[in-house]
C-alpha cells in the first residue's frame, strides 16, 4: 500500500505543497534581498534534508540512502516536514489550508500503514 503508485504520487504532491508553502512563508519573512534568500533557501534546505536522510532499502524511495538513518528518525523527519507546512499555512492566515494539510498527511500515513510499520521495525 505505501508503495502503490497512486499513494506515491499523493505523497509527492504533499511534498511539493510543503516546498511551496515554505517558499511563500519565507518570502513573507524577509524584506528586500533577504526575501529571495528565505523564499529560495528554505525550500532548498527542506528538500536537501528530505533527500539526504533515508532508510537503506526503503521501498517507497530509490533504495539508496546518502545518509543512512533508522526508521524512527526518518518517520520523525517526515512528520516534522509535513507539520512545518501545516504550521506555516496557519501562520500565514490560511488556517483551513493548514488543517487540510494535516488531514491529508494523516490520510497518507493511514494508507501507508505498511510502510510506517516497516519504518518502525528498521
Amino acid at each position: 500500500m505505501g508503495t502503490h503508485p497512486i499513494n506515491l504520487a499523493f505523497r509527492f504532491l504533499l511534498e511539493l505543497t510543503v516546498l511551496a508553502a515554505a517558499g511563500t512563508w519565507g518570502w513573507r519573512q524577509g524584506e528586500g534581498w533577504s526575501r529571495y534568500l528565505w523564499a529560495i533557501g528554505l525550500p532548498l534546505l527542506l528538500a536537501a534534508l528530505w533527500g539526504t536522510f533515508a532508510v537503506p532499502g526503503d521501498p517507497s524511495r530509490s533504495g539508496s540512502a546518502p545518509v543512512p538513518t533508522n526508521g524512527m528518525v526518518r518517520l520523525a523527519l517526515e512528520l516534522a516536514f509535513f507539520a512545518f507546512a501545516a504550521w506555516v499555512l496557519y501562520d500565514m492566515g490560511y488556517g483551513r489550508w493548514g488543517a487540510a494539510m494535516g488531514v491529508l498527511v494523516v490520510v497518507h500515513y493511514v494508507l501507508s500503514y505498511d510502510r510506517v510499520q516497516w519504518l518502525l521495525e528498521q
